[in-house]
């Protein structure tokens, strides 16, 4: 007897011959259903069909690609479902434009065989990843560990194949905070500028005769590429401390440190396995999982480090996400002005941060503005 096929996917496309190809590449495998326009597909949807995954298509007649997906996500019952765009377009501002929909991926016309299919099965398997994450929160740290383990195997097999090391990587990454966000109130637009001040500050930083022996291009990239992940460990805290309304308890603050632990034990045993491999790719992520609640005085969290003895990359990541929340509103405090967050960063120059880390920042502080602005929450 046949085995039944995997999944179930929605191709939308107005181009009859890209249904064609995609079907016939995909309908061994899943279960395929095509759609020759958005309102087409939305009557799909509407009739009461739930497909695992949605190919949709850009550029359209009438309803596009980009509005469609904003309808699904905007959908409680649709939302979860793994958007990815089928498209010609290569600017980083229409991508840009399509994740802050809520797509997953894009996959590029004309289209490669592999990458559609390894795209399609990584993004099925997250999908079922996030759905046992909404369902059970027991052994979170081993299910997060073996996905990661499981997702970036799959990016190094693909990086091998086509030579898509970047698109890979930025993939997983994107799915693994998704795994995060899912659990967490901070905003995808926290982790943007998050991960921007850290490439802005390792830019600068990099002809330092402290630095440099560290950061250039590839360590700079691979910084701001991990740097999503740095919360990744919250998956493991209760719903009841993570998303408590208020200050915590000693407590409560005391599990919530625990995130740290949480993540560093997702990762590094992923980062091991697939240093076994030649890739480098965790390295970053461990560091800043593990150390970015370190200070510079040893007064702060997991292991009390102190000084260089904290990872180059933590230190990085310690001003960006500090810098971040005194700017951002939370139930429990009012927003900071951005002049006043500054002071408060450079009050804790040789406390809470490195001194040539701050030095940094008071002479970017106009940068670090224009990142804030440029993703600020209420941005579209």
């Amino acid at each position: 007897m046949d085995a039944e096929p995997e999944g179930h996917i929605l191709i939308v496309d107005d181009q009859q011959d890209n249904l064609l190809i995609l079907a016939d590449l995909l309908s061994g495998a899943y279960t395929v259903r095509a759609a020759a326009d958005g309102q087409q597909a939305l009557a799909y949807l509407d009739g009461g069909r739930r497909p695992d995954m949605v190919l949709l298509d850009v550029v359209m007649p009438g309803l596009d690609g980009f509005e469609l997906c904003q309808r699904i996500k905007a959908d409680p019952a649709l939302s979860d479902i793994p958007v990815l765009f089928l498209t010609s377009l290569d600017s980083a501002a229409d991508e840009q434009y399509g994740l802050s929909l809520g797509a997953e991926d894009f996959i590029s016309k004309p289209f490669s065989p592999p990458v559609v299919l390894a795209r399609v099965n990584s993004h099925l398997k997250l999908a079922q990843a996030r759905r046992l994450l909404s369902d059970r929160n027991e052994n979170l740290e081993r299910l997060v560990a073996d996905r990661t383990f499981e997702l970036l195997a799959q990016a190094d097999e693909l990086v091998r194949r086509e030579q898509e090391v970047i698109a890979s990587q930025e993939a997983i990454i994107t799915a693994l905070c998704a795994l995060a966000e899912a659990r967490d109130n901070e905003t995808g637009s926290h982790i943007l500028r998050t991960q921007n001040y850290v490439r802005a500050l390792a830019e600068r930083l990099r002809d330092h005769p402290r630095f440099r022996h560290e950061l250039n291009d590839e360590s700079i990239d691979l910084m701001f590429r991990s740097a999503p992940l740095h919360d990744i460990g919250k998956v493991a805290v209760p719903d009841a401390v993570l998303h408590k309304p208020g200050k915590h308890t000693p407590q409560e603050w005391e599990i919530m440190k625990l995130h740290v632990a949480h993540g560093h034990e997702a990762i590094a045993p992923a980062e091991a396995r697939m240093a076994e491999r030649g890739g480098a790719f965790l390295r970053y992520a461990r560091e800043i999982i593990h150390g970015h609640h370190e200070k510079w005085d040893g007064s702060g969290y997991p292991q009390g480090l102190a000084g260089d003895a904290i990872p180059i990359s933590a230190r990085l990541m310690a001003v960006a996400d500090v810098y971040d929340a005194l700017i951002s509103k939370r139930v429990y405090k009012e927003a900071f002005p951005h002049q006043q967050a500054i002071d408060m960063i450079l009050a804790e120059r040789g406390r809470h941060f490195d001194p040539d880390v701050v030095d940094a920042v008071r002479d970017m502080a106009e940068t670090f503005r224009a990142i804030a602005n440029q993703y600020r929450d209420d941005a579209d």
